[in-house]
């Protein structure tokens, strides 16, 4: 049998496509392991939080048409509430974050590409968890109104 004939030559096609499987270079440590196993544990601890939370929100507290200024400075005055909204936002974004980073070490095939996209991610990533962690935490409920 003959090869089948494709369009493209063998370096247009993203790495993974020639042999998905195969490491970039050996690898001397554990990382990947760990970041596997990170993804489906936080995949749970965020599935338990965010049902947890529209149950809440949605049964328990009459729906979402009740949630304005009053009802946030209500929430966020007690430790709990803000420990759990900060345990949903640091989840996701470092699941998320850890998702397209093996995006990109999946389908970036020069290693400078790669190192600015993974730069871009951390950047925003650290951006992103830190200002939601400074919101939550001075979150000021006696704002006057103006």
């Amino acid at each position: 049998m003959s090869e089948a004939k494709t369009l493209g030559k063998t370096y247009d096609r993203p790495a993974s496509l020639d042999n998905p499987r195969s490491p970039r270079r050996a690898a001397k440590n554990n990382f990947e392991l760990y970041a596997w196993l990170f993804m489906r544990l936080s995949g749970l601890a965020l599935i338990i939080l965010v049902f947890g939370h529209l149950f809440i929100m949605l049964m328990l507290d009459e729906g979402v048409h009740r949630i304005n200024f009053a009802f946030v400075a209500g929430r966020w005055s007690s430790p709990f509430w803000q420990v759990w909204d900060l345990s949903m936002l640091w989840l996701a974004q470092l699941h998320g974050g850890n998702g397209l980073r093996t995006v990109i070490a999946d389908y970036a095939r020069k290693d400078s590409t790669r190192f600015w996209l993974n730069t871009i991610l951390v950047v925003s990533m650290i951006l992103i968890m830190g200002l939601g962690t400074y919101v939550i935490f001075t979150f000021d409920p006696n704002i006057p109104a103006s």
